[in-house]
């Protein structure tokens, strides 16, 4: 039985209520041209799905992937059910994804009809674990669907390779990992097709919003006629089938843009946090650090690190201990097939053992030197 942590009291209340030196999660950068794109966009009266910010976002967002094309949605649990349904997958398929990880990733499978099947992950990277991919197939297997957890791209190469040997789609959730590269190679065109997530704690943000990338003209055109209604460009108001409204607003695509002027510096500074941190309590017995494979550029989408003995205090106990300072710190997921949707009589062990231990500590961009420093002194002083 997993523990249930106490609610966080400081997300519910209003920022205004909060101590003034409380240290969130993660807090969105927004000190770029934002407001200006926005306001432009408002000005020009194109505020829904048509505008030239979304295109614009799109453009950016395929060069920076390294992909031909990416199609914006309005959130990145829509992109990852388009890409899905795009692809045909539906009722009677299954699904291979990492038990560790977001609802969404699950979820989405479920909204097609197919059923998720949960591989185990790495205990090093986090990330599922090809060997417990192979286990899982089945005649019904129509697809793997890594997730590249808190930033650290999963083995690709050995998916794409069993993906190929089975006959089997590889879609990539993205969500965390806004420029993680394996070889240099970004995530996002290492798949058949791709998703990302532009939520306000993501690397970029647009409030709401994501993105399908893929490098399959037909596919990128499927899913541009699926996310409106599926009506073709040539033809309007006629639908050939049931399409879905996941379009993004010209007002969201004027944020994306103004963030993505800003990416490389936010990634640049994300891994130098996780760097201090991981400088600052590299001595202290029990704390692990999110790792970083040879050849594999993690983006540090969040500072993790898991809590074991002789850590003087557990996870679940540490967690009340830094918010008593005023640091905000997040358990690692629940396993999903913990979760009473996708319950199953036996949890993979490693997802289990990481989610019991694992805490995401303060992300943002925005962390001053100052703070990282304070953080790991509280950490330290609570182990004595």
């Amino acid at each position: 039985m997993i523990q249930q942590l106490p609610l966080f009291p400081y997300l519910e209340t209003q920022e205004s209520e909060r101590p003034p030196d409380f240290i969130p999660v993660y807090t969105p950068v927004l000190d770029g041209r934002e407001e200006k794109y926005v306001l432009d966009a408002v000005r020009s009266g194109w505020i829904s799905s048509l505008g030239s910010y979304v295109t614009r976002f799109e453009q950016d967002f395929a060069r920076f992937c390294g992909v031909r094309h990416a199609v914006s949605v309005s959130n990145g649990t829509v992109a990852l059910h388009l890409a899905l349904h795009a692809l045909g997958i539906g009722p009677g398929d299954e699904v291979i994804a990492p038990s560790l990880t977001f609802i969404a990733t699950a979820n989405a499978v479920h909204y097609t009809g197919a059923t998720p099947v949960f591989a185990d992950v790495d205990a090093v990277t986090w990330c599922i674990d090809p060997d417990d991919v192979r286990k899982r197939i089945t005649p019904r297997t129509r697809a793997i669907l890594p997730v590249h957890l808190y930033g650290h791209p999963a083995p690709m190469r050995e998916l794409q390779a069993l993906a190929d040997e089975q006959g089997l789609w590889l879609v990539e959730d993205a969500a965390e990992a806004h420029g993680a590269a394996i070889d240099g190679r970004r995530v996002g065109g290492w798949g058949r097709i791709a998703t990302f997530s532009f939520y306000a704690n993501k690397v970029i943000t647009t409030g709401e919003g994501g993105m399908v990338t893929t490098n399959d003209d037909a596919l990128a055109a499927r899913c541009r006629m699926l996310r409106d209604h599926a009506m073709p460009p040539h033809r309007r108001y006629w639908h050939d089938e049931v399409g879905f409204n996941y379009r993004m607003t010209n007002l969201q695509a004027a944020v994306g843009v103004a963030q993505m002027e800003r990416i490389d510096h936010f990634i640049r500074r994300k891994r130098e946090i996780a760097t201090r941190y991981r400088e600052e309590l590299a001595d202290l017995p029990g704390i692990t650090f999110a790792a970083e494979q040879p050849s594999y550029t993690n983006i540090y989408w969040m500072a993790s690190l898991l809590v074991e003995p002789p850590f003087a205090l557990t996870r679940d106990a540490l967690i009340p201990a830094l918010r008593a300072h005023g640091i905000d710190s997040r358990p690692f997921f629940h396993p999903l097939d913990t979760l009473p949707p996708y319950c199953s009589d036996a949890p993979r062990p490693v997802a289990l053992h990481l989610s019991q231990c694992g805490l995401n500590l303060p992300s943002s961009p925005s962390l001053t030197d100052e703070q990282v420093a304070y953080i790991c002194e509280i950490i330290r002083s609570l182990d004595d």
